[in-house]
């Protein structure tokens, strides 16, 4: 499964994991199964971790991603964004990405390593 995700409901935390070649259809249906997800806090804080992600997407695809984000804060208040990326192509896309959804996530973050990303989330939990 290319997209996989676990929700920590007690601390508002969904943690996804994408992985292969992550489709644009994949990604929208991910976004689908979190609108009908029973276990879905009204807040929620993102740990995205595309660290096994071996294509990258086109431009038109990133758009439709921030597009996604921006009309589920119409319903779910965004908390931290933290996206995890080892490759420099990747690691500047989520860069532009945290850019486009700062005005729905109350911080974002893009970093190199999985643990690091975690310690920045963790610091906003708080």
């Amino acid at each position: 499964m290319p997209i996989s995700y676990s929700i920590d409901s007690s601390r508002s935390l969904i943690h996804t994991r994408c992985v292969g070649d992550t489709t644009l259809p994949e990604v929208l249906e991910h976004f689908r199964e979190l609108r009908n997800d029973p276990k879905l806090p009204a807040q929620l804080n993102v740990l995205l971790d595309l660290t096994g992600v071996t294509n990258a997407p086109q431009r038109d695809h990133l758009r439709a991603v921030v597009t996604e984000m921006k009309e589920l804060a119409a319903t779910l208040n965004w908390g931290a964004l933290a996206i995890v990326a080892r490759s420099d192509l990747l690691f500047g896309m989520s860069r532009i990405i945290g850019v486009f959804v700062a005005d729905v996530f109350t911080s974002t973050g893009v970093f190199r390593q999985v643990r690091e990303a975690e310690r920045w989330i963790e610091s906003r939990l708080d």
